[in-house]
């Protein structure tokens, strides 16, 4: 009996170490921080309790009974609290005060409700170094509230899909909203706290909707996409709900923002045109301005004396000093006749 107890315990261990565990939410590691579980069902809840899960087994944290109230476990004593659980009897989140490296791990929210039974959601908590949050959209939707939105992953691959995950990023933590595993024709069931809708098939894997939005649903949506040749592909959408006016503010200010910019260019486009017909200009002048120097100095040359009428109008005396010759008297010849 000792040796079978001791084959199932090796047993779960390795399951527990190389089985496949599938998180719903990842948290960043903060002093003070905040593992969301919300039911989002409207069931009778009996009982919850958070654990956190270790390589062997589960660490049960603190508990919850509607009755009976809360008990905390010693090892978390003045540590953790239940945030809404006296507001919203479906809200278990859990608050940690001077969280540690020591408090990084997997952690279960186990609910017990009637008549669904038991739900659980799986929060992990990573170290800050290894949370990605600085991603760039590719694409940018905008929606008003209380409508449908489905949000489309374009398909570049050529070979087969294996994998389709969809998540939504926040500043603090990232969570899954949808996982198909189409390799082995199941999905993963979701602990979103909001209503999603996908279809599991290959050709409709790519899209999820999102009914009746909210503008807590802005953000930005990651799908990730796998091969089943390994290859990966990643498409980022930001998702923009705004309410009534806030919706046409929006898109003045896009229009806006548009206009200005092409008065800016217009304006620019128009300064270099008349900077460049203004050098052409001088261009031009300096040219004439030297051609006439040159035809005036061509004349200059020919006609070495000139006279140049002052400003003012006045006129003034020239004098020119001419070489003077002696005058010799004229000398008559005399003819004499011929004999």
């Amino acid at each position: 009996m000792d040796y079978l107890t001791f084959l199932l315990a090796i047993f779960h261990a390795y399951k527990a170490l190389c089985g496949e565990t599938f998180w719903d939410t990842t948290v960043q590691l903060a002093e003070n921080m905040t593992l969301e579980c919300v039911y989002p069902f409207q069931d009778t809840l009996t009982q919850m309790e958070w654990f956190k899960i270790n390589a062997t087994q589960k660490e049960s944290v603190a508990i919850f009974h509607p009755s009976f109230g809360i008990h905390v476990r010693e090892a978390y004593h003045g540590r953790v609290h239940f945030l809404n659980s006296n507001v919203t009897p479906s809200d278990m989140t859990l608050s940690f005060l001077n969280a540690t490296e020591a408090d990084m791990g997997l952690y279960s929210c186990l609910l017990h409700t009637f008549p669904r039974g038991s739900w659980e959601k799986v929060v992990q908590v990573v170290s800050p170094g290894s949370f990605e949050t600085a991603v760039s959209s590719d694409k940018h939707v905008l929606s008003k509230p209380g409508g449908n939105i489905t949000l489309t992953c374009p398909l570049h691959m050529k070979w087969p899909l294996q994998e389709v995950r969809w998540e939504k990023i926040q500043p603090h933590q990232i969570d899954l909203l949808t996982n198909c595993n189409l390799s082995q024709g199941r999905s993963y069931a979701l602990k979103y706290r909001r209503q999603v809708e996908s279809n599991c098939s290959e050709e409709a894997s790519s899209s999820i909707v999102l009914p009746l939005v909210t503008a807590s649903d802005s953000g930005l949506y990651r799908c990730l996409i796998k091969a089943s040749t390994g290859e990966n592909d990643t498409y980022v959408l930001r998702l923009t709900v705004t309410h009534g006016k806030m919706d046409y503010q929006y898109i003045l200010f896009i229009v806006g923002g548009a206009v200005i910019l092409s008065l800016f260019v217009i304006l620019i486009t128009a300064a270099i045109v008349i900077s460049c017909h203004r050098r052409r200009k001088r261009k031009q002048v300096l040219f004439e301005e030297t051609w006439d120097t040159q035809n005036k100095a061509m004349n200059n040359s020919r006609n070495p004396i000139s006279v140049k009428e002052p400003p003012d109008g006045t006129t003034e005396d020239i004098y020119v000093n001419y070489p003077t010759f002696s005058r010799r008297p004229k000398t008559r010849i005399q003819t004499f006749p011929l004999v």
